[in-house]
């Protein structure tokens, strides 16, 4: 993370390898944490450069990690989540084979913080390059005396894990993630007690994205303040964004925090292709409503882009343009989401395919208007609080949003008894 804010990461074959990563200030964070710093102040320089996980949830990440009880014997355990399965989100797989050691350099001060002894790295199934590149950074660490016992001659051990999952995107939910990790279902657990208390084997868990974890050497090794100054806005830091689709540079960017979804679209993705033109955006992965034209000069941050109606989530935009089908667009994402769903719930189990299926009629010409108002009412029906986890509200973000700004592309599909677009 610490390139020029605007250059692109390094795709496949750009690991950093371990003298690599030492030759520019690599592990130096964790010596000075190990030489200057108890877990609490640890804690606390986390808390003070307002680092927000870069997950989805944007929750404090230091406050996060002061739940965790210090005066507990027995082990505790520190998790990266690289299960990275949203649609429209591939942030952490540049980081995770682009600066493997980045990641497990501020997974070792992370559990220095919250005293644990057992990490994991928990990755999507997927990521075949990513995993071959952790688990040669993982030996690395061990071989320079990075991870085990005695860590750099103090008393502190950590042992790390690479466990990749069994390819479901409910185990990015971080206690499906955990029950998963147990070898159970990746069915997601009742809250509380809360994973910071009770987590894996019902021991004190932090479980951290991967691009949070990546940002703890460099607030460790130049400060809360220096981190908050890169900022745009008073969300610490800066941000991996994405943006796919019709786009003419797809890609992902370190940006600074809270900057504009206008210059993310047109300085760093080019603008649209040739003969296309903007209709509206996802802003941070399919989990989030649609934003449109009127939208594009807001603050990619996390207030900015709730207050306009959506959320940052994961800050990476999927653009769709005006000659894809919002309905199209929408039901390949409920699609997906209906075949993600874990089953644990009756709404989620039973309303995602239940959408997905009037969505697959529309598109085939057979919709009705009465089929619009069964999808407003699974909008609601499927809303945050009916529901078990946040799978099922985050699939009715895209459906919502669709049927109040693209509302005349659904009446099109019944009137004309197909889908307008089916020419493209």
């Amino acid at each position: 993370m610490e390139r020029p804010l605007t250059q692109h990461i390094p795709l496949s074959g750009a690991a950093l390898q371990l003298k690599e990563y030492e030759a520019v200030g690599g592990y130096s964070a964790l010596r000075k944490v190990l030489q200057e710093l108890t877990p609490k102040e640890v804690t606390e320089k986390v808390k003070d450069a307002n680092l927000k996980g870069r997950g989805g949830a944007g929750f404090s990440t230091g406050m996060k990690w002061s739940f965790v009880p210090m005066n507990v014997t027995g082990p505790k355990y520190l998790i990266a989540n690289a299960d990275e399965m949203e649609p429209g989100t591939f942030k952490d797989r540049w980081l995770l084979e682009g600066n493997p050691h980045q990641l497990l350099e501020g997974m070792i001060i992370a559990a220095y913080a919250i005293q644990a002894t057992q990490a994991f790295v928990f990755m999507r199934w997927a990521y075949k390059e990513a995993a071959q590149i952790m688990t040669r950074a993982i030996a690395d660490a061990y071989a320079a005396g990075y991870l085990g016992k005695n860590i750099l001659g103090k008393d502190f051990q950590l042992d790390m894990q690479l466990h990749t999952g069994v390819g479901r995107y409910m185990c990015g939910e971080e206690t499906a993630l955990l029950n998963s990790l147990e070898g159970k279902r990746a069915t997601p657990r009742a809250k509380p007690p809360f994973p910071q208390v009770s987590g894996l084997f019902g021991k004190p868990t932090i479980v951290n994205n991967v691009e949070t974890l990546s940002y703890i050497p460099h607030i460790m090794n130049k400060g809360g303040d220096w981190f908050k100054s890169l900022s745009y806005t008073a969300d610490g830091g800066t941000k991996i964004y994405g943006v796919s689709g019709k786009v003419n540079k797809p890609g992902a960017w370190e940006l600074p925090m809270g900057v504009t979804m206008r210059e993310l679209l047109e300085e760093h993705a080019g603008g649209m292709k040739a003969g296309l033109r903007f209709r509206g955006v996802l802003p941070g992965g399919a989990s989030t409503d649609f934003l449109t034209d009127a939208h594009l000069d807001v603050k990619m941050d996390f207030v900015g882009v709730a207050a306009a109606g959506s959320r940052l989530g994961t800050g990476t935009m999927v653009v769709l343009d005006d000659q894809t089908c919002p309905v199209g667009f929408v039901h390949n994402l409920e699609h997906f989401f209906a075949q993600e769903s874990c089953g644990f719930c009756t709404p989620c189990r039973e309303g995602l395919p239940w959408t997905e299926k009037i969505l697959l009629a529309l598109e085939q010409g057979k919709g009705t208007y009465a089929d619009l108002e069964q999808l407003e009412i699974h909008t609601q029906l499927l809303g945050p609080g009916n529901t078990f986890c946040a799978l099922a509200p985050g699939a009715m973000e895209p459906l919502q949003s669709a049927l109040k700004y693209f509302r005349e592309d659904f009446e099109q599909h019944i009137k004309d008894k197909k889908c307008p677009y089916a020419h493209h």
